[in-house]
């Protein structure tokens, strides 16, 4: 069962920036598909962004344009980086992986979440 650890999470004021990053224990992690996902106090998770095996993305409507995941299979680690923070965007943030090479693959991996704040 692969592990994904995010960290990068903190307090940020409005109009600022974060980068949060996902590391997972397998070396195997560039075969997948890798995604974030988020949940608000109150709200449903969801989706925020995803990245294939090689590289292409796909964003939420809400995040388009103010972030952008990548990835470094080298390092097995993924990033989400946010600019422009608004304070809906504070959440939880988790790491995902999917079952394969597709965003439309199923999830099935999940990372513990780390918190974001964004307020003044």
């Amino acid at each position: 069962q692969v592990q994904l650890v995010e960290s990068g999470g903190g307090l940020v004021q409005p109009g600022g920036s974060l980068r949060l990053s996902c590391a997972a224990s397998e070396s195997i992690f560039s075969i997948y598909a890798m995604g974030w996902y988020r949940q608000a106090p109150g709200k449903q998770r969801e989706f925020v962004a995803a990245v294939t095996n090689g590289g292409s993305t796909n964003y939420a409507d809400s995040i388009k344009g103010r972030f952008t995941i990548s990835r470094d299979n080298a390092k097995n680690t993924m990033y989400l980086q946010m600019n422009s923070l608004k304070p809906e965007d504070t959440a939880v943030y988790y790491c995902t992986k999917h079952r394969g090479s597709s965003w439309l693959s199923a999830l099935d991996a999940w990372g513990q979440g780390t918190l974001v704040t964004v307020s003044s």
